[in-house]
């Protein structure tokens, strides 16, 4: 007489458990370098605006002998920007007036995955790393990972 016994197919609950659990493993891996990635690319579009800013700075000051106290006397079209506010041209406290020198901080609005609020500051010089709070992790120009 044949044995009864059903065949089951599938997968059993301890084999399951190993899948989530790797699943789980990479995740934990992947997700926080996904994250500042994202975040990096977000930093990009304070640095570039800035960038544009300097090069107009530097035009402005060739011509005018001083640099500009506003950024829509530059030459320059600058776009709105998503993720910052922009403040305003100042003198840096190292500086005399707009004769030697210029600031421009834009601070990060929104959610920053986990990064906090954090700002960035561009001077006459360029990338003003000691008055800037972006993390090295985030900033666009670490090029090491």
């Amino acid at each position: 007489m044949p044995s009864l016994r059903r065949r089951s197919s599938g997968f059993t609950l301890v084999e399951l458990a190993v899948v989530v659990v790797i699943i789980g493993v990479l995740a934990a891996f992947a997700v926080p370098r996904f994250l500042s990635s994202v975040e990096r690319s977000k930093a990009a579009e304070a640095f570039n605006y800035l960038a544009t800013v300097h090069a107009g700075m530097e035009r402005y000051h060739a011509r005018q002998g001083q640099y500009a106290a506003t950024l829509g006397a530059l030459d320059v079209e600058l776009s709105q920007t998503e993720y910052f506010t922009v403040g305003a041209v100042a003198v840096p406290a190292t500086e005399a007036n707009l004769q030697t020198g210029w600031e421009l901080t834009l601070t990060r609005t929104g959610s920053s995955a986990g990064y906090g609020a954090y700002t960035v500051v561009f001077n006459h010089d360029g990338f003003d790393a000691a008055n800037s709070t972006i993390s090295a992790e985030i900033s666009p120009l670490q090029t090491g990972s």
